[in-house]
This record gives C-alpha cells, structure tokens and sequence, in this order.
C-alpha cells in the first residue's frame, strides 16, 4: 500500500517559484505584493485583499496567459519529476490554488495534471480581451477555502498530503493526513510552525520521498528520485532558497 494516496500542491511560491499575482501586478507592486506578503502570512483574511488586489491590476486575457506561460517557466527544481512520479505510481495528485485557473492550467498540463483535478479561482473577459470580472464566490477566494474545497470533494484516497508555502495552505491541515511547509522559495514562520513537516531545500523531490517511502518497489527511475530528495531531508541543514542543488 502507497504510503500517501493523494497530494494536494498549492501552486504559487510551490510548484513554481513565483506569486502569479505579484506577476501580473508588476507595475502596481508597491500596492499589491504588500497585501499578497500579508496575506500569505496570515496577518489579513485573504477575502480582504483578493478583490482589491484585481481591482486594482484588471489583468488582460493575455496578461493571465502570460504569467501561465512564466509558471511554467519557473517551476521548481524537481517538480516535474515528483509529480509524474506520484501519477505513475497511482498516487492522486491535485492542484488546489488561489491563483487565476486560466494561469494554473498551464502548469497542470506541463506537468500532467488532469484539468478535472485542478482548482483555481475562475476570471472572465470582455470579447476584446480586457478584465471582466473574477469567481467572486469561489472557496479558493476566502479564508478557509482550501479546506472547505477539499472536503467537498468528497471521499478521496487516504493518507492524504498538502504541500504549501502560505497560510491558506496550512488551513488544509484540518482534512488532510499531513501538511508540508514547502519553504523552499517563500519561508513563513507561522507555517513553518504549524507544519508536520517542513521542506527548505529548493527542490519538490523531498515531497516525493515523504509520500512514497518505503512503499516500494519501485523502478530505478523512480527510486533514484526517492534517494535524492531523502538525501534532501537527510541533510544536517537543508539548502536555504537559492542555494545550487548539487
């Protein structure tokens, strides 16, 4: 039996090293990444700001597709490998974001993640193209979304894992079996200190040896992933964000 039969990935500052927001917001960024850093730590409900946040960037269509397209140029080292590994293996894994789904479907398809398994908050545009309007009563824009989208689900495989950097992350922990502070990129201590485990190298490989140790078999492909991101966790001191993985 799998170790963990499902993971749930946040998205941003996870499985890629940006905050989509932030992104498309660059030119108001004394205005927005203040409210996303705030957010993220918990310091203020994510309803307050999300809304705001949009209201003030009113992101093109090709805006959003241009932050997909740098998701998936700045995935994390390792995540493509930990989620095809996951897949093949039968473990179910999920995206579950607060980032614009038009966004996050970009990183599902790179790394083989069905659409139906991915969950983001949904955005609309006028026929030219320009801001419309967002999914206003999507869980996903809310103080204890995460869990509440989780457990409407319904039954999903157990032992269970969400991995993530924010605060709405860790609201997670109440349906899942384990949470994982990925700390890689971002590192937040109230998440850090809410964690059943935390991750700081920058790498999603170490999440790849928490779910499937001693689960094996394995092939030798998969295996050696395992033994690389165990080595992670291994370490005396995991790599802080930016230090080179050898």
């Amino acid at each position: 039996m799998l170790p963990f039969r499902t993971v749930f990935f946040d998205c941003d500052s996870t499985l890629s090293s940006i905050e989509g927001i932030d992104e498309l917001g660059r030119e108001f960024r004394e205005q927005v990444v203040p409210l996303t850093d705030a957010a993220m730590r918990g310091e203020v409900s994510l309803e307050s700001v999300y809304a705001r946040r949009l209201a003030i960037i009113r992101p093109s269509h090709s805006d959003v597709e241009r932050v997909g397209r740098l998701y998936v140029r700045t995935l994390v080292p390792g995540a493509a490998d930990t989620v095809v590994a996951l897949q093949a293996v039968g473990v179910a894994v999920y995206i579950i974001s607060g980032g614009l789904r038009p966004a996050v479907l970009h990183v599902a398809r790179a790394l083989g993640v069905p659409a139906a398994r991915v969950f983001a908050v949904d955005v609309s545009f006028h026929p030219d193209g320009s801001f419309a309007g967002f999914e206003e009563d999507s869980a996903l824009a809310r103080r204890g979304g995460k869990p509440a989208l989780i457990a409407s689900l319904g039954p999903f495989a157990r032992p269970s894992m969400m991995v993530g950097d924010g605060s709405t992350d860790l609201e997670a922990r109440t349906v899942v079996d384990h949470f994982v502070a990925f700390a890689g990129v971002e590192e937040r201590a109230n998440v850090v200190a809410g964690a059943d485990t935390v991750v700081r190298a920058l790498s999603l490989l170490p999440v790849l040896a928490l779910a499937l140790a001693a689960g094996g078999p394995y092939s030798a492909g998969i295996q050696s992933l395992i033994d690389r991101g165990q080595a992670l966790l291994d370490a005396p001191t995991q790599p802080t964000p930016g230090t080179p993985l050898v």
